[in-house]
């Protein structure tokens, strides 16, 4: 079975005709109850704890948004918007990604997905940017390893965006390993190749850029020939992914070509890896803004983490300069 976090305050986060607004998840959930909502158990997401948030943003930070909030909402910059019951919503998008990782480390649960918005991957420790308040997989990765529940976390990232704020919360950590497939050049132009982290972190980046028109075979030989390897060198109890799905073929924001049944792929790729290592995986949902391709992809990545289907095999030739890049570290390949 696999828990789906949600909070009825994920569709108040009122953003208008703005991409990111509730439709999205609408969709979502319209798609999972047409399909029964396969293999799911809805849970209620709590609200973040000032201590959970804490450990990822400042306390000004915090505080501005909950001002913003409370003065009936407004524009933080050219792309993220608050009303009203935003910081109500970002707390529960939050806390829901925090909750649904205690309970996969607690109990026998191998898979949450986290339906709640506002997304996160952009958000930095004192600055909201990119659709986004707070970092939902970083408040949930840095909750894992604070109450010793984990030693080591995976986050991997494969929204068509590079989720920078993840990048930097973690950047000089030898914790948390974050690896992100992303176009480029694309917003927010962070996620170089050449970037790997900082003092003891150094290393532990991995960013994995590809070129606009990349599609599912791209991205499947990423993970299937990169991180997956990496995974298992690295031994975290937890894996995180930052689900987006704006590198899908229809999205709007993007040029990349990834199909519906490539996140089923990726998805089950990291099952798999998932189960030789003994750790749970946590989904939490970021970008993806054409609403039947956004609902497809999700009810795609759900059916395949409680599956056993094997993905298919991907080509090494799409991963070969990253093979290379990081052979002298991680054995990959």
């Amino acid at each position: 079975m696999g828990l789906y976090l949600a909070h009825p305050s994920s569709l108040e986060h009122d953003t208008g005709a703005h991409p990111e607004n509730a439709g999205r998840l609408r969709a979502v959930e319209a798609a999972l109850d047409g399909a029964g909502w396969p293999g799911l158990r809805r849970v209620e997401a709590p609200a973040a704890t000032p201590e959970q948030l804490g450990r990822v943003h400042s306390d000004g930070h915090i505080r501005a948004i909950e001002e913003i909030s409370s003065r009936g909402g407004g524009m933080i910059d050219v792309d993220t918007v608050v009303s009203e019951r935003s910081f109500e919503a970002a707390l529960h998008a939050a806390g829901g990604a925090a909750h649904g990782t205690e309970r996969l480390l607690a109990g026998d649960d191998r898979f949450a997905f986290c339906g709640l918005r506002p997304p996160g991957h952009h958000a930095e420790a004192s600055r909201a940017m990119g659709f986004c308040l707070f970092n939902n997989i970083a408040v949930a990765a840095a909750h894992a390893l604070a109450e010793g529940a984990v030693e080591r976390v995976l986050i991997l990232d494969w929204d068509v965006h590079h989720g920078n704020g993840t990048e930097a919360i973690f950047a000089d950590s030898d914790r948390v390993l974050y690896s992100s497939i992303h176009q480029w050049p694309l917003y927010p132009g962070t996620g170089s190749a050449d970037y790997a982290g900082e003092a003891e972190g150094e290393g532990y980046t991995v960013n994995l850029p590809v070129p606009p028109g990349s599609g599912s075979t791209e991205f499947l030989s990423l993970v299937q020939h990169v991180v997956a390897p990496i995974a298992r060198a690295f031994r975290p109890g937890l894996i995180a992914i930052s689900a987006g799905y704006d590198a899908h073929r229809d999205d709007p924001l993007a040029d990349c070509r990834v199909e519906t049944e490539g996140y089923a792929d990726m998805a089950a790729t990291m099952r798999e890896e998932a189960a030789k290592l003994d750790a749970p995986l946590l989904v939490c949902l970021e970008g993806g803004y054409d609403r039947p391709a956004l609902a497809a992809s999700v009810l795609a990545t759900i059916e395949a983490l409680g599956s056993e289907r094997e993905a298919p095999a991907a080509p090494t030739e799409p991963a070969r300069p990253y093979i290379e890049r990081q052979r002298q570290r991680w054995p990959v390949g």
